[in-house]
């Protein structure tokens, strides 16, 4: 099979959020596509009416497009956000599967039972050849185990595995790679290929996504959503990476890529046969390092609608207040919190911070002889070098007062670096927040 061929699907049902198991399916057929400069498609198995939602639609959409997931074709008329196309919809292509099923009338392989229509398995062993868990065979002539299928109900319905497969034939897709709770289907799936007499696609079923505790994942779970991971200040290249890692291995000890990375090495040999566990520290741990990663503005502008929510205004040297805290934050949900004493004159002070710096004897005076330094300082440039200055001109070593000028400062025993709060705040600024906490040691 050529590159060309290589035609890859993401099939969800609309009937709630885009979970991350189904996200990662669809990263695993999008990473696949692209990589062998493929097709990916988008298929919406929305024949069940009394289960989708319009809220569930959109999720998958928005999910998908957050991540990066562009689909490649579909037809004109479900354009979607003003791309070119949209995905197709099982729920349109009620024609397209009365004519195939009709194929099966013809040859017999279907009978009705009670109104509905079951499909006539052939009586013999079948054998899938997964692509990641090796070959799988299911004895179909144990009937009592393998009952002949329903493939439409009573109500005229067709039911996922007879959809499924027409589906995969009408769109040429030559690559199937999803979970490995639906590889117990696939053997079903291979008997209608064959009574259509058409060459099924590649299969590959990934590994469960597990809690860290060994259970199954479930809705309920933190980081099941995919719709959270934005509004937790996680961004989408850092998701995409951690997504990708569950159940696939770039084969050496390399975790943080970009999506141009991830695409160059992706491959279905590096999938894992055992479960995946999702480690909510990593994904934060991974998020931190494309934050850090990011350009100074980029970081800024990304973290723009968090600081707004918060109803704080960084002003015209908002884009140094970010960057200055750009190292520090794991997530963007925590730049307001990580800038605020910027932005609030009378900011709180951390007790635990206070109390160390009450501790220091010294450090009441310190301040003030801190504060009369910068006041009659004619140069803001060398302002930290004054903190070294001051405590050696009183008998003590710097680091007695940098801790305190730093809580005087912004009230946290952390933070950016001291030479960036010392420029961004200004000298008047500055002085006034020493003279400040002298009043409160």
């Amino acid at each position: 099979m050529n590159d060309t061929q290589v035609r890859t699907r993401f099939a969800p049902s609309p009937t709630g959020y885009l979970h991350v198991g189904g996200a990662r399916t669809a990263l695993f057929n999008w990473l696949l596509a692209r990589k062998l400069n493929g097709t990916f498609v988008l298929r919406v198995e929305d024949t069940d009416e009394s289960r989708n939602t319009d809220e569930a639609r959109q999720a998958i959409f928005e999910g998908m497009q957050w991540l990066g997931l562009d689909w490649d074709e579909g037809p004109e008329t479900n354009k979607h956000n003003g791309g070119d196309h949209g995905p197709y919809f099982q729920s349109q292509r009620s024609d397209i599967y009365d004519r195939w099923f009709q194929k099966l009338v013809k040859n017999d392989r279907v009978y009705e039972d009670d109104g509905a229509w079951r499909f006539r398995f052939e009586r013999k062993p079948m054998t899938v050849h997964d692509l990641v868990c090796g070959d799988i065979t299911i004895d179909y002539r144990d009937e009592s185990n393998t009952p002949d299928m329903v493939v439409k109900r009573s109500d005229g319905s067709y039911v996922f595995h007879f959809v499924n497969v027409v589906d995969d034939i009408e769109m040429k897709i030559s690559h199937v790679i999803r979970g490995e709770d639906h590889l117990m289907n696939t053997p079903k799936h291979l008997q209608l290929f064959e009574a259509f007499g058409v060459m099924p696609p590649a299969y590959g079923h990934i590994p469960l996504i597990l809690n860290m505790d060994g259970s199954k994942m479930s809705k309920r779970d933190m980081g099941a959503a995919m719709g959270e991971y934005s509004k937790n200040g996680y961004v989408a290249p850092a998701v995409f990476n951690f997504l990708a890692l569950l159940g696939w291995s770039p084969k050496d000890e390399t975790e943080v890529m970009s999506i141009d990375q991830i695409v160059d090495r992706f491959s279905l040999e590096g999938v894992n046969r055992s479960p995946a566990k999702f480690d909510v520290e990593k994904c934060t741990w991974i998020n931190q390092q494309h934050l850090m990663a990011m350009k100074p503005d980029a970081f800024a502008a990304a973290a723009a609608p968090y600081v707004a929510n918060a109803k704080l205004t960084g002003g015209d040297n908002y884009a140094n207040i970010a960057a200055s805290v750009q190292e520090k934050v794991k997530l963007l949900a925590d730049v307001p919190n990580a800038i605020s004493f910027y932005l609030n004159s009378d900011f709180p002070y951390d007790e635990s911070a206070l109390a160390k710096v009450k501790k220091n004897a010294s450090a009441k005076d310190l301040l003030g002889k801190l504060a009369d330094s910068f006041e009659v300082s004619d140069s803001w440039s060398n302002a930290k070098e004054l903190i070294g200055i001051t405590a050696q001109a009183n008998d003590t070593k710097p680091g007695q007062l940098m801790f305190p000028t730093r809580v005087a400062l912004s009230g946290q025993a952390g933070g950016p670096d001291l030479g960036a709060i010392l420029k961004i705040l200004g000298k008047d600024e500055c002085i006034r927040r020493l003279r400040r906490a002298v009043c409160i040691l």
